[in-house]
Order: C-alpha cells, then sequence, then structure tokens
C-alpha cells in the first residue's frame, strides 16, 4: 500500500516537513513581521483599519437607535399611525435579513473593503431618503435600505477585524465591534432628546460617509487575497507594513 502511494504522488507524510519548510523560509523572508497575521502587536496601520472598520459598527448602532427618539417627532410631523410607525420601525429587520444572507458570498466576491463600502451606500441613501421624506413611502424605503447596509456591516466588519489582527489580539480587537453598536444606540438616543428626527437623520450619514472615505486609505484583507490567489509579486506588498 505504501508503495502504491509513493509511485501515485500521494505521500502524505513529509507534509509535515513540507508546511515546516515553507515556515522556515517565510521566517527568512522576514518573518511576517510586516503582515497582519505574523505581528504580535499591533501596528500604526492595524488600528487605522480597525478604526475604520468599527465606523460601520458605529452605524449599526444608531441606525437600531434611531426609531425609538425619532418615534414621537416622526408621527406629529408626517400624520402617522402607530402601526404605521410600526412599519417604519419593523421594516428594518427585513432589510438586514436580506443583507445578511447576500454578504457572505458578496464578500468573497468583491472583497471586504468593497462590502463595508456597499453597505455604507446603502445606509446613506437611507438616512438622506429618510431626511428628505415627504410622505411615509420614503420613510419605509430609507428604513428598508439602511437595514440592508447594517446587515451586511453586521457580517463583514467582524470579519475583516479578525483578518487583520495578530492572533494574540484578536479578541480584544474584535470586541470593539460590539462595543461600537452599543456606543452608537445609546449616542443616537441621547442626541435624539436634543434634536429632531431630521437632523438626527442627517447626523447619521456622517459616521457613513467618514468610513467610506476612509476605505481608500486601508489595505484589503491578507487573507481574502491570499483566497483569491493573487498573493504575490506586486501586490503581495498592498498587504505589508
Amino acid at each position: 500500500m505504501e508503495r502504491e502511494s509513493i509511485e501515485e504522488g500521494q505521500i502524505s507524510t513529509p507534509l509535515l516537513e513540507n508546511r515546516k519548510g515553507q515556515s522556515n523560509r517565510a521566517a527568512d523572508d522576514g518573518g511576517g513581521r510586516g503582515r497582519f497575521s505574523g505581528s504580535s502587536s499591533a501596528t500604526a496601520a492595524v488600528l487605522f483599519s480597525t478604526l475604520v472598520a468599527v465606523l460601520g459598527s458605529y452605524v449599526f448602532g444608531s441606525a437600531v437607535g434611531y426609531s425609538s427618539p425619532a418615534q414621537s417627532g416622526i408621527m406629529n410631523d408626517m400624520g402617522l399611525s402607530l402601526a404605521e410607525y410600526s412599519v417604519f420601525g419593523s421594516i428594518f429587520t427585513i432589510g438586514a435579513m436580506i443583507g445578511a444572507i447576500m454578504s457572505g458570498r458578496l464578500a468573497d466576491y468583491i472583497g471586504r473593503r468593497g462590502t463595508m463600502g456597499i453597505s455604507e451606500i446603502f445606509c446613506t441613501i437611507g438616512w438622506l431618503a429618510i431626511v428628505f421624506s415627504k410622505g411615509s413611502w420614503w420613510l419605509y424605503l430609507g428604513r428598508l435600505s439602511m437595514g440592508c447596509g447594517v446587515g451586511l456591516l453586521s457580517y463583514v466588519v467582524p470579519v475583516y477585524i479578525a483578518e487583520i489582527t495578530p492572533k494574540n489580539l484578536r479578541g480584544a480587537f474584535t470586541a470593539v465591534n460590539q462595543l461600537m453598536i452599543c456606543c452608537g444606540v445609546s449616542l443616537t438616543y441621547i442626541i435624539g432628546i436634543i434634536v429632531s428626527w431630521r437632523i438626527l437623520a442627517m447626523i447619521g450619514t456622517i459616521p457613513s460617509l467618514v468610513q467610506f472615505l476612509g476605505l481608500f486609505f486601508v489595505p484589503e484583507s491578507p487573507r481574502w487575497l491570499d483566497k483569491c490567489e493573487i498573493f504575490a509579486g506586486k501586490d503581495r506588498s498592498r498587504v505589508r507594513f
């Protein structure tokens, strides 16, 4: 049996040695110190990339927390009944389900950065639709669009953070995702007590636009690049710091 496997080129025992050889060559190449996954400490690039990513988490929280402080203002200004406003609040979850369903495949197809960019486009359109709404249907469409964006963000942000951070810091950095969601909910509620619902929606566009612009200055996930087999030559330098 062993001789047959050797003739067919399916030797299993040398694989461990090959992996060790590959790791030694990687160490000779620089020890992976310039990559996200190989570094044992957080570099400035990792911190900045994480900061840009968790802006999406803040957008998530602000979108979730918007409906509570805005309820009385929207119902009075737009003349909505309680049932109609309930549709405004609940249609957000339908959009989030749609976004969540396509989030994994979209993130694998266009990358983590691209998916975050698309999610912020959905969120910005949703906020603006609410700001300039003249009727209930504009409110519903805006809320649905925000839900789609949040559904994408709920998947891609923690995945991106986990893929760019060193393994010894991965848990702490990924926990910032949940922290920023809570901050978004809390701050939106506090600000909503002071300002009107239209101004609150306008304020909601700020973190969306900031993250969208910040995505142009952060690298793509090295794991996604590796999966797409462009982790070589000139493209390889895009994930070195």
